[in-house]
C-alpha cells in the first residue's frame, strides 16, 4: 500500500515550512500566489488528502454528536434512529453509548465521550441517576447539551420530552371509562422523572373521577419484564385485589399479562391491562395490549435538531422545553365494551 502523503512530505519537497504549505492549502490571504500554485499543483499530482483528525484538532471541531441512553430497548433505540437520521443529513456522525441503567457507567460514557472532543451531546439519564455533576461538567467545557426522554431534575439545559402526565391521564382515564375501578400502577423507581410523571397522571385522574387513592395499588419496580411478573403476582395475591394494572412500560406489561394467565384470569373480563410506549409487541401477543404511544422517532429527531440549533446559535436557548403529546391505542387486554 502507497505511503500517504503528508504536510511534511510537501514541504521537504517544495523545501517550503509545513505552515506555509498549510496556509496555502488552507487558501489564507497572506501566502505568496506563485508559492500557492506550486503548493496546490503538487498536492493535487500526489492526491494529498488532509489529515482529518488534525483538522479537528485545530478547528476544535468533530463533526460527532455523543448521544448518551440507558439502553437500546426499542423505544430509546428508534429515538437513536431519530437522531441519527437528522444528524446524517446536516453533516454530522453520532457516537451512541448506553449506560445499562447505570449511575456509573454513564459517568464513564460522559467522561469518555468528552475526551473524544464531540460536539455536543444528547442525554437520556439511567435509573440509578440521581446527582448531575457529570452533566455540569459537560456544560462547564462549554459543550452543548440537550436532554431528552428521561430528564435531570433541578438541570438547566434545552429538553425534549413526552408529555407524561398526559400519558398516565389517558391509561387511567381509559380504564375508569371501561368501568375499572381499583386501578394498580406498576412504576418505575421513584427518583425517575418519566415514572414520576405518569404516576402523577394517573392520581390526577383518580382525583378527578373521585376514586379514592390506594397506596397499596402502587408498586415502585425495575424496568423489567421479570419485576413486574413477580410484582403483579404479589397484587394478584392481595385480599382486596385490583381489577386493572397501568404498567408504565410495555416490557412490564408483559410480565403482569404472564402473571394474569398464570392466575387463570381473563383479560379484560376479570382484570384490565394497559402499557406505555406502543410496542409492537402489544399487537401480537393475545389477548393484543392497550398501550399509550409515545412518538420515540419523531422525539429523537427533534432532539438533534435542538442540538443542532444549539450549536449554531449564539442566543441562550438553555430554557427550550419541547413536549411531544402522547396517543392512547385501545386493543383487547383493556376493551370492556368492544363489539
Amino acid at each position: 500500500m502507497d505511503k500517504q502523503i503528508t504536510l511534511s512530505d510537501l514541504a521537504k519537497m517544495l523545501n517550503l515550512s509545513t505552515s506555509t504549505i498549510s496556509r496555502c492549502l488552507r487558501n489564507a490571504p497572506d501566502v505568496n500566489p506563485i508559492t500557492k500554485k506550486k503548493v496546490l499543483e503538487l498536492a493535487s499530482e500526489l492526491n494529498y488528502e488532509p489529515n482529518k483528525l488534525a483538522l479537528s484538532l485545530l478547528n476544535k471541531q468533530t463533526n460527532i454528536i455523543g448521544v448518551i441512553v440507558a439502553n437500546l430497548d426499542y423505544v430509546l433505540a428508534t429515538m437513536v434512529k431519530g437522531i441519527d437520521e437528522v444528524a446524517l443529513e446536516a453533516g454530522y456522525t453520532v457516537m451512541v453509548c448506553q449506560s445499562n441503567e447505570s449511575y456509573g457507567r454513564e459517568l464513564v460514557n460522559t467522561s469518555r465521550l468528552l475526551d473524544s472532543l464531540v460536539d455536543g451531546f444528547i442525554v437520556s439519564v439511567s435509573s440509578e441517576t440521581k446527582m448531575y455533576d457529570h452533566l455540569k461538567k459537560i456544560q462547564t467545557k462549554n459543550k452543548p447539551l440537550v436532554l431528552f426522554d428521561r430528564l435531570a431534575a433541578g438541570l438547566i439545559a434545552p429538553k425534549v420530552r413526552l408529555d407524561n402526565i398526559a400519558g398516565g391521564r389517558l391509561a387511567t382515564q381509559h380504564l375508569i371509562d371501561q368501568g375499572y375501578k381499583k386501578i394498580a400502577v406498576l412504576a418505575g423507581q421513584e427518583n425517575l422523572d418519566i415514572s414520576n410523571k405518569r404516576l402523577d397522571g394517573y392520581l390526577e385522574t383518580l382525583k378527578k373521577n373521585k376514586i379514592k387513592f390506594d397506596k397499596d395499588l402502587i408498586v415502585h419496580c425495575d424496568f423489567n419484564q421479570d419485576y413486574a411478573y413477580l410484582a403483579t403476582k404479589e397484587l394478584l395475591s392481595m385480599k382486596k385485589k385490583p381489577d386493572a394494572i397501568f404498567t408504565i412500560t410495555d416490557r412490564m406489561a408483559i410480565g403482569a399479562m404472564l402473571a394474569i394467565k398464570e392466575k387463570g384470569l381473563s383479560m379484560p373480563d376479570d382484570i384490565g391491562l394497559i402499557g406505555f410506549n406502543n410496542e409492537p409487541i402489544t399487537k401480537l401477543v393475545t389477548p393484543s395490549i392497550s398501550s399509550i404511544e409515545q412518538p420515540a422517532f419523531e422525539l429523537g429527531k427533534v432532539a438533534a435538531k435542538l442540538l443542532i440549533e444549539v450549536m449554531n446559535n449564539e442566543a441562550d436557548l438553555s430554557n427550550r422545553e419541547i413536549v411531544l403529546e402522547p396517543k392512547i391505542f385501545v386493543r383487547e387486554s383493556s376493551n370492556k365494551r368492544r363489539i
